[in-house]
């Protein structure tokens, strides 16, 4: 073979090579191009911006159940932590829902580690062939109003039961015993007793029900506590007298707050009465009352039965007595102290309660002041004045 032939052959070869190495280089260009090419987005354009938008708890879940987006408020209820579903029931129902494609509601109990349960509505819906999505509602509340509602009409349908079957019973006495003067005018003043505690009763309920929602008053007005304390220990005087126990007052006069009169006074005179009926014979009743800071402060003490600590934060309950031997023959309903509770609610104040069994207890009463009001003749503002360090606190350690 000539030199020429050979030179040819072998730029022939080369041109070969480079084509071929060309080529290749080409075929996995095109091959890592399609490697690194971005996957289709697991959640569908627009569903991120709508949960977060969403107040309701909303968590989407692919295949092997693992959350891939999750609103604030789902991590906030507790319904996700980290990647996955908190709750063994919604996980069931996302996998019924990726087998069937069927949309499923169903109402459970979420329970937390941290923090109280939480009763809420939970709605499953597929989301395209991959997805599942979990929408959450809190239901908490609503159960626990509910819940309170049933009672509320339970126990009033129990109390009024007690006085309406008295007085049908006394009223047949009375009927038999026609012939004698002295019977019937015994059962008659019972009958009284009976009516009397049913209208108190039925005046209570309607009471409550004004105060239930605790919205704030709209249009309040000046209400002077001199008044108010006054009202309340009239309202119990005869029933103090009977039991020859005094009523005292004390503290700084001129006070007033901001509110509605006929509700403050109602709560203080159920402070005054629950501390008459539930107060030995020839004790003593002490009401006070002082500016403490930018709040006007109610202190009712009594020297009777006291509440056991493991009761204390139950006596605010409708229907709800410390000792439940005693209430027929004092007459409470047991709605009393519900009422401040929601008067106190309402005026932007609370109540507290000191108490030692077999000594005694002091209810306080906290209503903010109002602005300006006046000692003596003398209109002040309120930030220049201070409560009389005289009084004691009747909330400290030591008992007043």
């Amino acid at each position: 073979m000539d030199p020429s032939t050979q030179a040819f052959l072998a730029a022939l070869l080369g041109a070969l090579v480079a084509g071929s190495a060309m080529l290749a280089w080409h075929l996995s260009d095109r091959q890592q191009n399609r490697m690194v090419e971005p996957e289709a987005p697991l959640v569908p354009q627009g569903v991120a911006a709508v949960l977060s938008v969403l107040r309701s708890s909303a968590v989407v879940v692919d295949e092997d159940d693992v959350v891939v987006k999750a609103s604030a408020p789902a991590y906030a209820m507790g319904v996700v932590r980290g990647k996955m579903l908190v709750s063994v029931d919604l996980g069931t129902m996302v996998r019924d829902v990726r087998r069937d494609g069927q949309i499923r509601d169903t109402e459970l109990t979420l329970r937390r580690t941290h923090g109280p349960e939480r009763t809420v509505s939970a709605r499953v819906a597929p989301l395209g062939p991959r997805l599942v999505l979990v929408l959450v509602e809190d239901r908490t509340r609503e159960r626990r109003v509910e819940a309170v509602r049933r009672d509320f009409v339970a126990n009033v349908s129990h109390e009024l039961k007690t006085p309406v079957g008295a007085i049908h019973l006394l009223a047949e006495a009375v009927q038999d015993a026609a012939d004698d003067p002295e019977a019937v005018h015994r059962f008659a003043s019972r009958m009284k007793t009976e009516s009397d505690r049913l209208s108190k009763l039925v005046q209570q309920i309607i009471e409550l029900s004004r105060l239930q929602g605790d919205e704030p008053i709209a249009s309040p007005l000046p209400v002077a506590i001199d008044d108010v304390i006054a009202t309340a220990i009239d309202t119990s005087a005869m029933e103090a007298d009977a039991k020859e126990i005094t009523l005292l007052t004390e503290g700084t006069e001129g006070l007033k707050i901001l509110g509605k009169e006929d509700q403050v006074t109602a709560a203080v005179a159920n402070l005054v009465a629950n501390a008459v009926h539930y107060s030995d014979a020839r004790s003593r009743v002490l009401v006070s009352r002082r500016l403490v800071g930018h709040s006007v402060e109610i202190s009712v003490v009594d020297q009777g039965i006291g509440i056991p600590d493991g009761e204390i934060d139950r006596i605010f309950e409708r229907f709800y007595r410390v000792d439940p031997a005693r209430h027929r023959s004092t007459g409470g309903t047991g709605l009393g102290l519900s009422i401040v509770k929601h008067v106190a609610a309402t005026h932007g104040g609370e109540v507290r309660v000191w108490s030692v069994e077999g000594q005694g207890s002091t209810f306080t009463l906290t209503l903010p002041q109002h602005p300006v009001y006046d000692v003596g003749a003398t209109m002040l503002p309120a930030t220049m004045l201070l409560g009389d360090s005289s009084v004691s606190d009747p909330n400290q350690e030591e008992r007043p």
